[in-house]
């Protein structure tokens, strides 16, 4: 029988891929320049809101056990600064974030779980932090989702069940 540490492994595991896939279904939905759009100057475009989970997912899991996650490199502030030009150095920098969080989260063992870990010098054992982090992601993700159906309008293609087909998918 596995134990409850071995299946939360997994199921983080599940979780992570299953909002990666959900911010990739949204990017091949819009154009670069919807990418890029936001509705105001106090807005962040899909391509910030990539950027931000990138800086924040390289700090936070590079020498995860070892160091803090606010890397002294880590300059929060400039990814909210536009100045990405194409798909491909947004497809890059998701990629990238994205790496070494799974990477990471790949190597621990069920000994590590209840290690202490700091993210801005705050102590937390490694479930809480794993656990904030999936928090921080998925509303970022939500927020890429919403934009996403905000361009799209009438033309979105639902990431979930169509509204109006919820009695197809009852067992």
């Amino acid at each position: 029988m596995e134990s409850i540490a071995v299946i939360y492994l997994e199921e983080v595991k599940s979780n992570i891929k299953g909002l990666k896939t959900q911010g990739e279904r949204v990017f091949l939905q819009l154009s670069t320049e919807e990418l890029f759009w936001t509705p105001n100057k106090e807005s962040n475009s899909i391509a910030i809101i990539v950027k931000h989970l990138s800086g924040n997912m390289v700090s936070r899991w590079t020498d995860f056990l070892n160091t803090d996650g606010e890397k002294p490199d880590r300059h929060r502030d400039t990814e909210f600064i536009d100045n990405m030009d194409t798909r491909d150095e947004l497809m890059a920098m998701w990629e990238n974030g994205w790496d070494v969080f799974v990477n990471t989260i790949d190597s621990l063992n069920e000994e590590d779980l209840m290690k202490t870990v700091y993210i801005r010098k705050e102590p937390l054992n490694v479930v809480n932090a794993i656990q904030r982090q999936i928090t921080h992601y998925s509303s970022h993700i939500g927020q890429i989702i919403y934009i996403g159906k905000q361009l799209k309008g009438g033309d979105w293609n639902t990431l979930s069940i169509p509204r109006g087909k919820s009695d197809q998918y009852i067992p």
